[in-house]
This record gives structure tokens, C-alpha cells and sequence, in this order.
């Protein structure tokens, strides 16, 4: 195979439409805008503007705002770490390799106290809940903050 072999498949591309080429092209004449209007004029703007009435979004209100100091964790229950055997020392990188975590946020991992812990394990991460480090400390782990 060369590179002058190469195509797009079948079906996944379109030509594109050359409009205002005479009138046998179907696009002529007034080049599928339509009879005059605003919206037929060259350089026309269909951005929001309502033809001077307050536009949509200057009517609602406004609501929230978003905390650019907020910390994002990636978060785990202690009964999903039940999986691993005995003394193993879980960290976000082996969650992430196990499949438990999709991703590891930009702040760390985040130990939630949800279910029940039967396993010995020794847990490194950012974060953990109060119910969380007492169930791994009930079962002789370690938490440990890093």
C-alpha cells in the first residue's frame, strides 16, 4: 500500500457545496438563502441577536458560579478494595491499572467509607473519610495520608 492508494471509506465524506454556480446546480440564483431578508445578505450575523428585543440569554437569570479553588479527586468505597489480597499496598496508579478508577483526577484519590472492608491492606491516597479510615484501621491496614 502507498500513500496515493489511500482513500476515505465509502460513504464518509461528501462533496462540498458550491453554491451560487448558475442555476442548472440547483444552488444558483439566490444561493439557498432564500429572497432577501437579513439572513440573505452578505456578512449577516445569526449570533443570538433578536432584532433589537433583550436576547434569550439576557433574560433568564443567572445562577451559581463555578469555584475555581474546588479540589477534584477521583473517588473509591472501601468495599471495591476487598479485590486485592492481603498487605497489598493500594495506591491510585494500581486502582487505575486494575480498572477500578477510570482516571486519576488532578488532586488525587479520595477513600469513601461505603460497605465493609475484610482485607488487611496498606492505602496511600490524598484523602480520606472518617468511616473510611476507621474501617481500615479496623481490619489492621494502614491509612496514609500522601
Amino acid at each position: 500500500m502507498n500513500l496515493h492508494d489511500l482513500k476515505p471509506t465509502e460513504g464518509s465524506t461528501s462533496a462540498r457545496k458550491r453554491v451560487g454556480r448558475g442555476t442548472g446546480s440547483g444552488l444558483g440564483k439566490t444561493s439557498a438563502k432564500g429572497h432577501k431578508g437579513q439572513k440573505a445578505r452578505s456578512g449577516s450575523k445569526k449570533n443570538g441577536f433578536e432584532g433589537g428585543q433583550m436576547p434569550l440569554a439576557r433574560r433568564l437569570p443567572k445562577r451559581g458560579f463555578t469555584n475555581i479553588f474546588a479540589k477534584e479527586y477521583s473517588t473509591v468505597n472501601v468495599e471495591k478494595l476487598n479485590c486485592f489480597e492481603d498487605g497489598t499496598v493500594v495506591t491510585a496508579e494500581l486502582l487505575k491499572e486494575t480498572g477500578i478508577l477510570s482516571k486519576i483526577e488532578k488532586d488525587g484519590l479520595k477513600v469513601l467509607g461505603r460497605g465493609e472492608l475484610t482485607k488487611r491492606l496498606d492505602v496511600k491516597a490524598a484523602k480520606f473519610t472518617e468511616t473510611a479510615r476507621k474501617a481500615i484501621e479496623a481490619v489492621g491496614g494502614t491509612a496514609e495520608v500522601i
